[in-house]
C-alpha cells in the first residue's frame, strides 16, 4: 500500500513538474516561427507572444502533427489561422489530418479551387467542423495583441483573370500567396511556390527583409539578383526533402543566395529550424 502511494506521489511531482515547464517554456513575449521538417513540401508553425496559432500549409502528409505536437503546449488543441498558400498535394495534403485533430478558428485559401481530390475532402474536412475557406487575397491583413501582423501581397482578389494577362506560364504556383510578417522590427517573407516572376511585381514595395522563405523548394527560378537586392534578406530557408526526385534546391539558387552573402538552411541538412524573436533581433535553435 505505501509502494503505492509513493509511486502516485513520484509520478504527481513529475507531472506537476512537467506542466510547469510547459508553461514556463509556452509563456514567452518572443515570437517563435517553426519551419517544419516534413519532406518534399512546406508547413510552417508561427506561435505568437498572445498565444495565437498559425499555420502556413501543411506539406505531403501527417508528419505535419508531429512538428504541432512539439511546438505547442499538451493542452493547446486549437490553431487559430490556416494558410493554404495553393492547393498542392505538398502544401496541402498535411492539412486534412490537421483539421481532423485541431480545432481551426479560420481558413484561407487562394483564389483558385481545383478539381482535386485531396482539395475536396479538405473542404469537407472544413465543412465538417462547420468552416468554410475565405479567399486569401492582396490587402489581407492579420494581428493580434502582441503587436504581430502578417499582411498579404499576392493573389490580387481577381488573380485568376488578371494573372492569365500577366505570367507566361499561368499555373497554381504563380497564384501562390505571399505575405509578410513582421514583429517589430522583425520581418519574415512568407513566398509558398511563388518565383521571381511573381515576387519581382511588388519587391520594392516589401523592401528589407531579416529572413526569405525560399519559393518553391529553392527550384531553378526561385530568385533573381534584382529581388535579392531589393529585399536584402539575412537569412534563408529552404523547406526541401532530403534526396527529392526534383533535384531540389537548384544548384544556381543556392549559389545566387551565397554570392549576395545570405546565410542559408534547409530542412534535409538542418531538419527542423526554429526562429525566435523578440521584436529587435532574432535568432534560431
Amino acid at each position: 500500500m505505501k509502494r503505492n502511494a509513493f509511486i502516485f506521489f513520484i509520478a504527481l511531482v513529475f507531472l506537476f513538474g512537467y506542466t510547469v515547464v510547459q508553461i514556463s517554456q509556452y509563456s514567452s513575449d518572443k515570437l517563435t516561427i517553426v519551419f517544419c521538417d516534413v519532406g518534399q513540401g512546406d508547413a510552417i508553425f508561427i506561435r505568437t507572444p498572445a498565444k495565437t496559432d498559425i499555420l502556413i500549409d501543411g506539406g505531403p502528409d501527417k508528419s505535419v502533427l508531429d512538428c504541432l505536437s512539439h511546438n505547442m503546449p499538451f493542452w493547446d488543441k486549437t490553431i487559430d489561422l490556416i494558410v493554404l498558400t495553393h492547393p498542392h498535394a505538398d502544401h496541402m495534403t498535411g492539412l486534412v489530418s490537421v483539421i481532423e485533430r485541431y480545432k481551426v478558428l479560420s481558413f484561407y485559401d487562394s483564389n483558385e479551387r481545383p478539381n482535386d481530390e485531396i482539395y475536396a475532402l479538405l473542404m469537407q474536412k472544413l465543412a465538417d467542423k462547420n468552416l468554410s475557406a475565405r479567399k486569401l487575397a492582396r490587402g489581407n491583413n492579420f494581428k493580434d495583441s502582441s503587436g504581430m501582423r502578417f499582411r498579404i501581397f499576392w493573389p490580387r482578389l481577381k488573380s485568376s483573370d488578371e494573372v492569365k494577362q500577366n505570367i507566361s506560364n499561368n499555373d497554381l504556383n504563380s497564384l501562390s500567396s505571399v505575405g509578410i510578417l513582421k514583429f517589430g522590427n522583425f520581418s519574415v517573407l512568407f513566398t509558398g511556390d511563388a518565383e521571381s516572376e511573381i515576387l519581382k511585381n511588388f519587391a520594392a514595395e516589401i523592401g528589407d527583409v531579416n529572413i526569405l522563405k525560399v519559393p518553391h523548394q529553392g527550384s531553378s527560378g526561385a530568385l533573381t539578383d534584382e529581388i535579392l537586392e531589393i529585399i536584402k534578406p539575412e537569412l534563408a530557408v529552404i523547406l526541401v526533402g532530403e534526396n527529392n526526385r526534383y533535384g531540389h534546391p537548384s544548384r544556381d539558387t543556392v549559389e545566387l543566395l551565397k554570392k549576395h552573402k545570405v546565410k542559408v538552411l534547409r530542412t534535409d541538412i538542418d531538419g527542423e529550424i526554429k526562429v525566435a524573436s523578440n521584436g529587435k533581433t532574432y535568432w534560431t535553435y
